[in-house]
């Protein structure tokens, strides 16, 4: 009984896995994560979660620790990282983006010590595995760059990522906060116009797309201020309002780029103290 009332007052799985993916997002906070005993056994057992929007939100994580280097052997050899990975993309209840992230997760940790040829190889072998669980209604994803006036802080990321995560079709987002982008997988059968629509909606940001010329030189590309219409998710759980957030001080404290690791260190004892309790009693 004590355990129980103990563990009522702790916050939700979606709750802890999105601070999580919200610390993961920050390239500061990459090495730390990985490296901190907790957080990466725990991001594992949310892959078997029953609740989806958790098994997303946990895919979206190790997708940016996994864009740092030095992560990826740990990630790989970490106790059924590669396992739970595969369960991901092979079970047929997984939707059809996460089976996708899943996959591309799978892909760059599979490849973090091969050689060109062998990575090449395995990358293409994985993705015909996904797309066969995929099915035939499975299209290929593709990659949209764009660039965001306005997004300059971490409030206004959090308001992009929420309007991006409204939209169906879209897989997984990275933000480079310096130079004011968000890298964004789609299904190839939404149209990039979908994501300017909904940065739009904030009202406060306006997305360009950074495309390359023939001469391999970067242009930005508005959109056509025609609004587009947009599937959205209605899976996804309602966010917390921000005066209820109970991690709004510490995400102003740790998600801007250039942010000072002490507000990281904290959040992520929180987080890994929570996964102890939960998973290892």
């Amino acid at each position: 009984e004590k355990m129980n009332s103990a563990m009522n007052e702790e916050p939700d799985a979606l709750s802890v896995v999105n601070q999580l993916r919200d610390l993961a997002a920050d390239p500061l906070n990459r090495r730390a994560i990985v490296q901190d005993q907790g957080c990466l056994p725990g991001l594992i057992l949310f892959l078997d979660h029953p609740n989806p929007p958790v098994v997303h939100s946990a895919l979206l994580a190790l997708r940016y620790l996994a864009e740092c280097r030095v992560n990826r052997e740990k990630m790989k050899s970490e106790l059924g990282m590669m396992l739970s990975l595969q369960n991901v993309i092979q079970k047929t209840t997984t939707p059809g983006e996460t089976k996708l992230l899943a996959s591309e997760v799978y892909d760059i940790l599979q490849s973090s010590n091969m050689s060109d040829t062998d990575n090449v190889n395995e990358m293409n072998y994985r993705r015909r595995k996904a797309q066969f669980f995929l099915g035939s209604t499975n299209k290929r994803a593709k990659t949209v760059v764009l660039h965001i006036d306005g997004l300059d802080d971490s409030s206004r990321r959090n308001l992009c990522e929420e309007a991006l995560l409204k939209i169906k079709g879209v897989i997984s987002f990275t933000f480079q906060m310096a130079v004011q982008r968000c890298v964004v997988r789609i299904r190839s059968d939404l149209k990039a116009e979908a994501l300017a629509t909904a940065i739009a909606s904030t009202k406060v940001m306006k997305a360009q797309q950074v495309v390359k010329s023939e001469s391999g030189e970067e242009m930005l590309v508005p959109f056509q201020d025609t609004p587009v219409e947009v599937e959205q998710n209605t899976d996804l759980p309602e966010y917390l309002p921000e005066d209820e957030s109970p991690t709004k001080e510490q995400d102003k404290a740790v998600s801007r780029v250039g942010s000072h690791p002490e507000g990281a260190a904290s959040w992520l004892s929180t987080a890994a103290n929570f996964l102890s309790r939960s998973f290892y009693w």
